[in-house]
């Protein structure tokens, strides 16, 4: 017998075993056949970039495909299904809102599945992307749950064969939104030192407990007070975690399916430096020579009276129009002495024929050190806060107020502090264009620019 009858076979003792169980003869369960015709007309992309700000209705004939990546068999996700674009390598996920309990039986973990989304609502809650039903709720829409009755009429697996999902294996500081909705594998992880002996969740409550790694980034782990596991000791070791990522606001949480999504039996870390965090450090300066792109360098400067640490900060680059970081700076390991600054460039030879002296980090091409003035550049501390910001994700930087290209941006020397929304008053910016009050006055290394001066 075959694996796709086997899987049949298996669907419908389950569904057999459930209307038994129920006296209410109106109970409706969704269909499981599959279906062999439907073929996918738009991607997950594709249907997000249709979402401008407020929950629609979609009415195009549209058809996604995915595959499960979530499962409430262990009582950890509720009312709702996680599907990403592929089973190996995925792009981007969706959240659907079902009102379907047990919705393990009929949508197995991996299955292809195609969503018809004429009908369905389109909505963004907290920077996750959400398809189903909606209700109103004081004057506004949210997308709810879809109907059971409906699922019929949206919701159809494939008759592909159940396939093995692959976590993609990243780290805290890799992630980005693309990823929420799909499953990912993060290792090196173990429970912060002040909840070991908790339990995973206080009961009948959505609990956050924190993971940490050996640099100190930060994580929160999501569990339900109704989960199976819920009054399970959190373990103690440290070890890798596979779960579907999931976003509150700013901070991206995990959410795993069971116990078996953790395996932390390896020893802790052996100590973790101070975790430290300061609006004290911020962006002082941004170079793109107009004579010399590979002189190009972003400095950083330290106004307080005391050496930071810099255990789990990074500095990230928004390319362009770019709304997911396109490339990072770990500076774990480095620190700043007060009143300091420290350079970082793409190509330290360079660097050092130019202005006459070695860049404190080489950072290599393509880094944030290495942009070529319509970027976008971010400073974040350990707890994933953004501490310092130029220039405005989603934004091109080209002919506004945070073009630098072929000039450089200076932080003007009354700013002392941080600043995670782009001022534009705070800084001096020099380009080839003047446009948006900036200087049109390109700017040539070494003669322009002062590199580890503040």
């Amino acid at each position: 017998m075959n694996s796709l009858k086997s899987g049949a076979i298996l669907r419908c003792f389950y569904i057999l075993l459930i209307c038994s169980c129920v006296k209410d003869q109106d109970f409706k369960i969704p269909e499981n056949s599959c279906d062999s015709q439907l073929m996918a007309n738009i991607t997950f992309k594709e249907v997000k970039n249709i979402f401008a700000g407020e929950v629609i209705q979609i009415q195009e004939d549209l058809v996604i495909e995915g595959y499960i990546v979530s499962s409430d068999q262990a009582g950890n996700f509720f009312s709702t299904l996680h599907i990403q674009d592929d089973p190996i390598n995925p792009t981007e996920g969706f959240q659907i809102e079902i009102d379907l309990r047990d919705s393990y039986l009929f949508y197995e973990l991996g299955s292809k599945i195609f969503i018809k989304l004429k009908g369905l609502f389109l909505g963004r809650s907290k920077e996750v992307y959400k398809l189903g039903g909606v209700f109103p709720s004081f004057g506004n829409y949210s997308v709810g749950r879809l109907p059971t009755l409906s699922l019929r009429e949206h919701l159809f697996l494939s008759c592909d064969p159940v396939r093995n999902i692959v976590p993609k294996i990243t780290t805290i500081t890799g992630l980005n939104d693309n990823l929420v909705s799909t499953l990912i594998q993060l290792t090196g992880l173990e429970v912060i030192e002040e909840e070991l002996n908790l339990p995973f969740a206080n009961p009948k409550e959505e609990t956050i407990r924190n993971l940490t790694n050996c640099n100190g980034g930060l994580i929160e782990l999501v569990n339900s007070g109704y989960s199976d596991f819920q009054d399970t000791i959190l373990p103690s070791g440290n070890g890798f975690v596979t779960a579907v990522l999931f976003k509150e606001n700013n901070d991206y949480q995990l959410i795993i399916r069971n116990l078996n999504d953790m395996d932390l039996e390896n020893e802790r870390c052996a100590g973790i430096a101070n975790i430290l965090t300061s609006d004290q450090l911020f962006i002082s300066e941004i170079a793109d020579p107009n004579n010399n792109s590979a002189a190009r360098y972003i400095e950083l400067y330290n106004s307080g009276d005391n050496q930071i640490e810099l255990t789990g900060w990074s500095l990230k680059r928004y390319t362009n129009a770019n709304v997911t970081s396109g490339s990072e700076i770990d500076l774990s390991g480095l620190i700043m002495d007060s009143e300091s600054t420290l350079t970082f460039s793409p190509n330290a030879i360079e660097f050092e024929n130019v202005y006459g002296f070695p860049p404190d980090v080489e950072a290599g091409t393509n880094s944030p050190a290495d942009s070529n003035g319509d970027d976008n550049l971010v400073l974040v501390d350990p707890f994933g806060t953004v501490i310092d910001i130029f220039g405005r994700i989603g934004e091109d930087g080209s002919g506004t107020d945070h073009e630098f290209e072929d000039g450089k941006a200076v932080r003007n020397s009354n700013v002392v502090r941080g600043n995670a929304v782009f001022t534009f008053s705070e800084w001096t910016i020099y380009n080839d264009t003047g446009g948006s009050e900036t200087l049109n006055a390109p700017q040539n290394a070494p003669e322009d620019y002062s590199p580890g001066i503040r």
